[in-house]
């Protein structure tokens, strides 16, 4: 009977043993997670879990039970060693597992500071586990100084939860503005204002020079030389694809494991999904880290391990919750040239829409669902209205459908 082990029990490597199971998979499934907890949602860590407003049964994906009632073999808290190819085996602390095929969705890693300016310092957090977040939780004291590093989505949603628990937040971004690597200046203008107008004292062009400590951070001091007193720190620099384990196996990698356009990677056997996996994208090759994209890659490549012969097509989208601002991000911005602006029909809302020419790109819209749903549909299926239109509040959306 054939063996299908997946290692990463995230939300890819669940996706795709119940759609593997959905399919009618009768063979052997062995999930493998190197976290004690079985596989959880991990947006609502750093938000609603944070703030208490989520339990913890509320963030599993599926309930406990799901997995032994379907025959999925869930080993959690289990870290593989390696994983052998030729001998189409996978080997962690305790025992070496044969596979028939085998499925990477090892996710990504948070980059930490160097131990050299005080990464290694107690009171010094990243976000991504259950683990990262207990550690950290007991910090979020009202009138402490927290100071968080990066000005991306996951050091905003840290800011937010910050300041609406009344702590002190000051945020450093080391480029001209926050949200650079991701938005137009535009956005990164709207969430500028939301936060300021919380409180949060945010530093632009300003990187880390070191923090201060002995055994426990109490300061940090700034490349323009300003010293802060400082409880915590919240680093939220980016991730790196985890791909040491395929990188050891011999896989081919390609900013995270390479695979073609059905999720297969260098070894026919070996498939990779989610956030560690670079696959083809219309003229070039990218790597998504959202969930929308761990579910739909998974599943697809669950198809395709019975036999569907289907390539991925990414409909690329996003969503980050800051305050009572819903941000929700369909496709993807890179090359754009120019951002129309579209003023929403209600306080704190609007959209901007990313052209290349007068193609239709990616919208960001903030507490503008309709504007989300319509630029999506009109982005998935190729169709790019006129720019002037988009800008006049007075054409109705649906319209340009």
């Amino acid at each position: 009977m054939a063996h299908i082990v997946v290692i990463g029990a995230g939300q890819a490597g669940s996706s795709l043993c119940a759609k593997l199971r959905n399919l009618s998979f009768e063979g052997e499934i062995t999930l493998i997670g190197n976290e004690p907890s079985p596989p959880y949602q991990r947006p609502p860590l750093s938000k609603a879990y944070l703030l208490g407003e989520m339990e913890l049964e509320r963030l599993y994906l599926r309930p406990e039970s799901f997995y032994a009632d379907n025959g999925i073999a869930l080993r959690t808290g289990t870290h593989v060693q390696s994983i052998d190819p030729v001998a189409k085996t996978v080997t962690t602390e305790g025992e070496t597992l044969s596979y028939d095929m085998l499925a990477l969705c090892t996710g990504s890693t948070p980059r930490r500071l160097p131990d050299a300016i005080g990464g290694a310092l107690d009171g010094v957090h990243v976000v991504r586990t259950l683990a990262d977040v207990g550690a950290m939780a007991p910090e979020f004291t009202e009138g402490k100084n927290v100071l968080i590093v990066g000005g991306g989505y996951i050091g905003l949603e840290a800011a937010a939860v910050a300041a609406k628990k009344g702590l002190k937040v000051t945020l450093v971004e080391m480029a001209d503005r926050i949200l650079q690597r991701v938005a137009a200046p535009e956005t990164s203008d709207y969430f500028r204002a939301l936060h300021t107008g919380h409180g949060v004292n945010i530093l632009e062009g300003v990187g880390l020079d070191r923090l201060i400590g002995d055994t426990r951070v109490t300061g940090a001091k700034l490349s323009d030389g300003t010293e802060l007193m400082v409880d915590f720190v919240i680093v939220g620099v980016g991730v790196a694809p985890g791909s040491e384990l395929a990188k050891a196996a011999g896989l081919t990698l390609d900013n995270g494991i390479k695979t073609d356009a059905q999720g297969r990677t260098s070894d026919p056997n070996i498939w990779a999904a989610g956030d560690c996996a670079s696959f083809p994208y219309r003229d070039t090759r990218i790597r998504l880290e959202s969930v929308p994209n761990a579910i739909d890659q998974a599943e697809c490549i669950a198809e395709n391990m019975m036999g569907a012969g289907k390539d991925y097509v990414a409909k690329p989208w996003f969503w980050s919750d800051q305050y009572d601002v819903k941000l929700q991000i369909a496709g993807l911005n890179a090359g754009y040239d120019r951002v129309i602006t579209r003023p929403g029909d209600k306080e704190n809302s609007s959209s901007f829409w990313y052209y290349t020419g007068n193609t239709l790109l990616a919208v960001d819209a903030m507490n503008d669902p309709r504007a989300y749903m319509i630029g999506k549909r009109l982005i998935e299926g190729g169709k790019s209205p006129d720019p002037a239109a988009v800008a006049d509040p007075s054409v109705d959306l649906k319209s340009l459908m």
